[in-house]
C-alpha cells in the first residue's frame, strides 16, 4: 500500500517537473522571439564599419562604436524632433483619453437617446479601416484651413474621433458600468453635480483604465506617420517622420555599388535610429508599467 502511494507521488512529481519544464521552454522560446529584434538592433547599432564588412563577425562586435548614435542624433535633429513628438503625442493621448472617458461614462450612466444606434456607429467606426476616411477628413479640414496645423490631429482626439478612439470608449463604458451607482447617488445627495461626480469619483476609480488608454494612445500617436504627415505636413517633424526619411539620407552615403556591404552599412544607422525613436516609449512604459498591467486586467483584454 505504502509502495503504491510512493509510486503515485513519484509519478505526480515527475509529471509536475515535465509540465514546468515544457512551460519554461515555451516561455523562453516566446521571450526569444520578442527579444531577438531588440538584441539584433542593439548589437548592429554598436558595430564598427570593420565589423559590419567582416563576414566572420555575426554577433559580438570587436569594440563598441558609439559614434553611430552621434551621427544619427544630428541627422534626426533629435532634440527638435523629440520635443515635437512628445508634446504632439502627449497632447493627443490626453485629449483622446479624456473624451473617450466622458463618452464611455455617458453611455454607461445616463439614458442616452438612441443609445443602441450610437453603439452601432462606434462599432462601424471600429470596423471601417482608418485609410477609408483619411481623404474625406483631409477635404473637410482643408475647407476649414486646418491642413498644416496640429489642430488637424488634436481636434479629432478631443471629439472622440482620434486613432482607434472607439476601442477606448467601449473599454470605459464597460468599466463605468461595473462600478456601483451608490457612490454617484451618495454624491448627488451631498449636492455634487454630474461633472463633479465624474471628475471626483468616477475617474479616480478608473485610474488603471485611464493609464491603459493613455499609453496605447501615446504609442499609436507617437508611431503615426501617415495621418500626421498628410494632415500636418512635412514642416512639423516628429521622430517617426524623420525616421521615415532616414533611408534616403543614408542611402546616398553608401552607394549600391558596394552591394550587400552597403546594405549592412545602412542597416547600422537604421537600427541606431530605430532604437533612439522607441527609447522614450520604453521609458514611459517603465514608469507606468504597474498601472498599465492593472488596466489590462480591469479592461478584460486578457479574456478573464
Amino acid at each position: 500500500m505504502n509502495k503504491n502511494v510512493l509510486t503515485a507521488k513519484t509519478q505526480a512529481h515527475t509529471k509536475s517537473i515535465l509540465t514546468k519544464g515544457i512551460v519554461y521552454i515555451l516561455l523562453i522560446d516566446i521571450g526569444f522571439v520578442f527579444l531577438y529584434p531588440i538584441i539584433y538592433m542593439l548589437i548592429t547599432s554598436l558595430m564598427t564599419t570593420e565589423d559590419l564588412v567582416n563576414p566572420t563577425i555575426k554577433w559580438l562586435p570587436t569594440h563598441l562604436e558609439l559614434s553611430n548614435f552621434k551621427q544619427v542624433w544630428q541627422v534626426l535633429d533629435y532634440p527638435k524632433s523629440l520635443l515635437n513628438s512628445v508634446w504632439y503625442s502627449v497632447a493627443c493621448a490626453l485629449l483622446q483619453t479624456l473624451s473617450c472617458a466622458l463618452m464611455g461614462y455617458a453611455l454607461a450612466r445616463f439614458p442616452v437617446p438612441a443609445k443602441k444606434l450610437w453603439i452601432a456607429l462606434l462599432v462601424m467606426i471600429f470596423i471601417i479601416p482608418a485609410n477609408v476616411v483619411t481623404i474625406p477628413r483631409y477635404v473637410l479640414f482643408n475647407n476649414y484651413g486646418l491642413i498644416g496645423s496640429p489642430l488637424a490631429m488634436l481636434l479629432p482626439a478631443l471629439t472622440g474621433q482620434g486613432l482607434k478612439s472607439s476601442i477606448f470608449i467601449f473599454i470605459f463604458m464597460s468599466a463605468f458600468s461595473s462600478y456601483p451607482k451608490a457612490f454617484d447617488e451618495a454624491a448627488e445627495l451631498d449636492g455634487a453635480g454630474k461633472l463633479k461626480i465624474f471628475f471626483r469619483i468616477a475617474l479616480p476609480m478608473a485610474i488603471p483604465i485611464i493609464v491603459l488608454s493613455f499609453v496605447f494612445s501615446l504609442v499609436w500617436y507617437w508611431n503615426d506617420v501617415s495621418h500626421c504627415g498628410l494632415l500636418i505636413g512635412s514642416d512639423f517633424q516628429t521622430l517617426p517622420l524623420e525616421l521615415k526619411a532616414f533611408d534616403a539620407e543614408f542611402g546616398s552615403m553608401f552607394s549600391a555599388a558596394y552591394g550587400d556591404v552597403s546594405n549592412r552599412l545602412n542597416e547600422r544607422y537604421q537600427m541606431t535610429a530605430t532604437i533612439m525613436v522607441i527609447a522614450p516609449l520604453v521609458v514611459v512604459y517603465g514608469f507606468l508599467q504597474n498601472f498599465f498591467v492593472k488596466g489590462i486586467e480591469a479592461s478584460g483584454i486578457t479574456g478573464e
